[in-house]
């Protein structure tokens, strides 16, 4: 299914919505893409090499297995949205229904955020995919106080409006602390929203979740009964996507083990390379 979305998108022409603009090129054509605070990340200068120096080899197809793909990264809430309620609680856009913009998101028992974490995974995943040769693009490029958004609706459109093969949101949960373990968040098929993309979602979430498994991350223990795969139809991220999306909780931030991952160097890490994998397990699929 196309909808006006996938027209304007195909057309060069995005209106600007709830939160400030950047420029992306897509295809040749420019594109606004909506993230609350800066442009995206610009494309690394071009380095200079010495006459005396032989240039580096170029490298093969095989180090690049990514080249030519672009990929959307959502570090879910913003580090300043608790700093500006007014405009994350009013409503938008979220598949037929409304939500509030956003949410401060949840943190660790000792005021860890979820905001600081997911973001640090999140540029972990980027620099990984880069390096394989993908464009990576992010819904956020800071994590500051000072800064809010942008809106679910905004996040959820931003993968088609950047050009993006699929779109992943990193989120962390704030649940019991007896509950501890991961899941994944797949789009129902709900027409006209969802129908288009959930299959390959449901596969996008499959592989993610196949990718936490194979680095010895363990699926929640307290919700969807140990599957660590849900099927909602009530988030505006998932059901706004015009590409293959997917929610990922990588944890549960009360509980004391996973909030250890998800705050220290080495879990994240291990969390960015299990997601790496998952990403591109479903690209080969």
């Amino acid at each position: 299914m196309i909808r006006p979305l996938r027209a304007a998108v195909s057309a060069g022409i995005v209106a600007a919505a709830a939160v400030a603009g950047v420029l992306v090129p897509v295809a040749g054509s420019p594109v606004l893409a909506q993230i609350s605070e800066q442009r995206l990340d610009p494309a690394p200068a071009p380095s200079v090499v010495p006459a005396a120096t032989a240039p580096a080899p170029a490298r093969t197809a095989a180090s690049r297995p990514l080249a030519g793909i672009r990929i959307a990264l959502d570090p879910g809430h913003q580090l300043g949205n608790h700093n500006f309620p007014s405009r994350i609680h009013r409503p938008v856009p979220a598949g037929g229904f409304s939500k509030p913009c956003n949410t401060t998101g949840t943190a660790t028992n000792g005021g860890y955020p979820e905001a600081t974490a997911v973001f640090k995974v999140t540029r972990l995943v980027a620099a990984r995919l880069r390096s394989l040769g993908a464009s990576v693009v992010l819904t956020r490029t800071r994590n500051s106080e000072s800064l809010w958004g942008p809106c679910v609706d905004a996040r959820g459109r931003f993968g088609a409006r950047a050009g993006a093969r699929l779109l992943v949101s990193l989120h962390a949960d704030g649940a019991a602390a007896s509950g501890h373990g991961f899941h994944v968040i797949a789009p129902t098929a709900r027409s006209p929203w969802t129908t288009d993309i959930a299959a390959p979602s449901l596969r996008l979430a499959e592989s993610l979740r196949s990718g936490l498994d194979e680095r010895g991350l363990v699926r929640s223990t307290y919700l969807a009964g140990g599957r660590g795969l849900t099927i909602r139809s009530d988030l505006a991220t998932l059901n706004l996507a015009d590409v293959p999306t997917a929610m990922v909780e990588l944890g549960n931030m009360r509980n004391s083990g996973d909030a250890r991952r998800l705050t220290t160097s080495a879990g994240q890490t291990r969390y960015a390379n299990a997601l790496v994998r998952g990403i591109r397990s479903y690209l080969k699929r």
